[in-house]
């Protein structure tokens, strides 16, 4: 064996994960430096099998972005509006409970509502939101409000935080999505979304999340102008958070879209190469995160499918309306058919689970039937005979 004082960076990698020894700042650096893509994703695969084996998760989900009207209006976003101006809008309790009692009744087990920080927006509608949504179903996992939005209502209530997560976990909130997490480093945020909270901040609130049981994801906006540092120090600030509190269900990496009309509009964007390099040192250096989600809403299905190979586990859900990343330019749709997630996933050799929430298996699927058996086989009738039934599938493009 070369010694590990010799060695190149990737071969010290290799051997530390190998002896089970925790990845540092300048491993981390290491993985993103490198040109290796295949090794680096080898090295990421062997560890998302030992982690969570073969099963890719999905869920049958509503996203729900309830006003595009937000104080912050960071640099990136296309998504947010002035109150006034054209384009903006903001939904009605009724009509946020209609788009989600729609979703249930099609079978959707998990609603996730989002919006901008609306400044005249009262706290008691929002609230109202939950507590309708748990009206309309006691069972469905309610997924809301990202740290900012939390913080937000904070300071419009003159409240602790603390007390606002208490009072919607009373309504029913179950769990809060990774939305605003951006990039950590000071230095970005003052560039890219100067009039948010602080990483900081959107750590501790986290962090008091956990504290009372509320399960809750962690993302990472990258390729734009942070550097590889800034994102190793990201995804080491999120494993320090996670060896305290246990918290966090799931890493999202959203690839940076360079939406028309934004002030970071005349950036390249990221490649593909960047998206699965990313995705691969997510779960290397991540070792505390159980999942690894790829969000084809940003990369499109067939890198989320290749990001299969890059550690990761879980290819999000049906989603059915996300306006936030429609309107970045992504370009990659709104809404996929359960049949269609299936497909996909078998497609790589992987067995689906529909999951819930809390990643409670709610369904079973075939693994693939060999070489070319997954693509010819219909998805849908290759249930485990022992697997609950599930409802109908929710409304997607491909249904």
């Amino acid at each position: 064996m070369v010694p590990i004082s010799q060695a190149d960076p990737l071969d010290i990698v290799e051997q530390k994960l190998a002896s089970g020894e925790r990845l540092s700042f300048a491993d981390g650096l290491a993985l993103f430096e490198s040109d290796d893509l295949l090794r680096i994703g080898r090295l990421a695969d062997a560890a998302r099998r030992r982690k969570v084996g073969d099963d890719v998760y999905f869920v049958v989900n509503r996203h729900i972005n309830y006003t595009n009207i937000c104080r912050n209006r960071c640099r990136f976003c296309a998504f947010s509006r002035t109150e006034g101006e054209d384009g903006a809008y903001s939904l009605t309790v009724g009509e946020v409970l209609a788009k989600a009692k729609e979703s249930i009744d099609q079978g959707a087990t998990e609603i996730h509502i989002v919006g901008g920080e609306h400044p005249a927006l009262p706290y008691s509608d929002v609230r109202a939101m939950i507590a309708g949504v748990r009206s309309l179903s006691p069972a469905v996992h309610i997924k809301a409000f990202t740290a900012s939005e939390i913080v937000h209502f904070a300071e419009g209530e003159k409240a602790p935080v603390e007390q606002i997560l208490r009072d919607l976990q009373a309504a029913g909130l179950d769990a809060m999505p990774g939305g605003g997490a951006e990039i950590f480093a000071e230095r970005v945020r003052t560039e890219v979304c100067p009039a948010k909270i602080s990483g900081e901040r959107w750590l501790e609130v986290h962090a008091l999340a956990h504290g009372l049981g509320i399960r809750t994801n962690a993302t990472m906006l990258y390729g734009h102008i942070e550097k590889y540092e800034d994102r190793v120090d990201h995804l080491l600030r999120l494993r320090d958070t996670q060896d305290r509190t246990g918290g966090f269900q799931a890493f999202i990496a959203l690839a940076f879209q360079p939406a028309p009309g934004t002030p970071l509009a005349g950036l390249p964007g990221t490649t593909g190469v960047d998206d699965l390099k990313t995705m691969a040192a997510a779960r290397l250096m991540l070792d505390n995160f159980d999942h690894i989600k790829t969000y084809w809403i940003m990369t499109g299905l067939k890198l989320a499918q290749l990001a299969l190979y890059f550690g990761a586990n879980d290819m999000d859900g049906t989603v059915v309306e996300e306006v936030i990343s429609l309107l970045s330019g992504a370009g990659h749709g709104q809404a996929l058919s359960r049949a269609e997630l299936v497909r996909v996933i078998q497609d790589t050799g992987r067995t689906p689970v529909e999951r819930d929430g809390m990643y409670q298996t709610v369904r079973r699927y075939d693994p693939p039937a060999g070489a070319g058996g997954a693509a010819a086989q219909a998805p849908g009738a290759a249930a485990s005979p022992s697997a609950s039934a599930p409802g109908p599938a929710a409304p997607g493009a491909a249904q």
